[in-house]
């Protein structure tokens, strides 16, 4: 019997049962469409990380002291508190070769403050380099200099701040007051949008970090330094060569490093496996609504091999082999399957979109979550088909005529 003449045999044995066929394809569409939302929401997840952390800076490079918790008491290290310093930005400018980028990070809490508006902002003291680590880009007016405007009482703003501090004019030239001292904005940043932990990169004001340790914090301590490596690829080679640079500048000898590196790399390998194992675990559990309709063919099957055992034994006595009666109702099994395999895609990417647009989550269908959720569709009616196949096929013809 032809794959054409069985197909149309399983089809018309499909359509004479109609609520039956659509309930055992619901199951189907039910478990593809849960299988890829998840897999479109982890996936989407994904994408969304790597995307914030490039807008971060993808070589980026943070030193921080390395402090640890005893007695209840947070300690470096030895014990005894070793901080980063000025110097160590120089020697890192001066004899690093894996990098190309250094700038301390120096913070000031406190109101900005122009006219009756305020912005809560943190002021960070850097250097003019942290805008090509962390890709920061000057949109109007200029940045300063490190070396002309060395503690000068001059700023660079975000986006957000300039929302909320200048709402009907150019900032460029005016004043901004922060803890009583005036600082004169000379230039504005590009929009950037929400970081890798969802906060704001345009909530921002930049001064030179030298101002910040004279006029805001009076303190020689660097609370971190930001670096960039020379290349991607380089992040392990830039990592050792800094602690070297910053271990030989003191001497230091004590088996426990002072100092803590972090990569970008790391952190998006850290964001990446979580979000993967978080993908595995949804994609399982929509996986079970895919084995639940599977079980559901199996049982229709049964139920059709039983209702229609005098059909089977009449085929049989005409001339049908155990092989056609096999493949007749493998057929029906792989219809309904691919039939469900179908339309869930469909309600799959519909559900996707509806959750990007009323949850607001990141969502990315992939071309192979379709083809595996199709192709498992397909194994799907084949597992699910065959033993309630296998079992109409080995029917005894005179038995089989004889069934009430």
């Amino acid at each position: 019997m032809s794959p054409l003449t069985l197909i149309k045999i399983a089809f018309a044995a499909l359509l004479r049962n109609k609520m039956r066929t659509v309930l055992s394809i619901l199951g189907i569409v039910i478990g593809v469409a849960a299988v890829i939302t998840m897999t479109a929401m982890g996936e989407g997840s994904k994408q969304s990380i790597r995307e914030k952390m490039s807008s971060m800076g993808t070589n980026a490079i943070i030193i921080m002291p390395n402090q640890q918790r005893r007695g209840g008491v947070q300690m470096d290290a030895s014990g005894a508190a070793e901080a980063l310093e000025e110097a160590d930005v120089i020697a890192l400018r001066e004899n690093a070769t894996y990098i190309n980028a250094v700038s301390p990070m120096i913070t000031a809490g406190g109101q900005a403050i122009v006219g009756n508006n305020n912005s809560p902002t943190p002021l960070s003291g850097i250097s003019a380099d942290y805008l090509k680590i962390r890709n920061y880009e000057i949109d109007d007016g200029v940045m300063f200099d490190d070396t002309a405007d060395r503690m000068a009482k001059v700023c660079v703003i975000g986006q957000t701040v300039i929302k909320n501090l200048f709402p009907e004019g150019n900032p460029i030239g005016k004043t901004i007051r922060y803890k009583s001292i005036p600082l004169k904005v000379i230039g504005t940043l590009k929009a950037k949008g929400s970081g890798d932990f969802g906060q704001d990169q345009d909530d921002v004001i930049f001064t030179p970090y030298q101002t910040v340790m004279k006029r805001f914090t009076a303190t020689t301590a660097i609370r971190q330094i930001y670096a960039n490596s020379a290349h991607e690829g380089y992040a392990e080679q830039a990592t050792e060569e800094i602690m070297q640079i910053l271990k030989e500048r003191r001497n230091w000898t004590k088996p426990m490093d002072p100092f803590r590196i972090f990569t970008q790399e790391e952190m998006l390998e850290m964001m990446t496996s979580t979000t993967n194992l978080l993908s595995v675990v949804l994609t399982a559990i929509a996986g079970i609504s895919l084995l639940v309709g599977g079980i559901g063919i199996m049982n229709i099957m049964y139920v059709s091999v039983t209702e229609r055992t005098r059909e089977i034994g009449l085929r049989m006595a005409i001339g049908a082999r155990g092989r056609d009666i096999l493949l007749q109702f493998l057929f029906e099994s792989v219809i309904i399957s691919l039939l469900g395999g179908f339309i869930g895609i469909l309600f799959g990417g519909l559900a996707s979109f509806a959750v990007r647009m009323i949850a607001n989550w990141p969502m990315s269908i992939s071309l192979t979550s379709v083809v595996v959720s199709f192709g498992v569709c397909f194994v799907t009616g084949v597992f699910f088909g065959w033993y309630p196949a296998r079992k109409a096929s080995r029917l005894d013809p005179i038995e089989a005529l004889r069934f009430e």
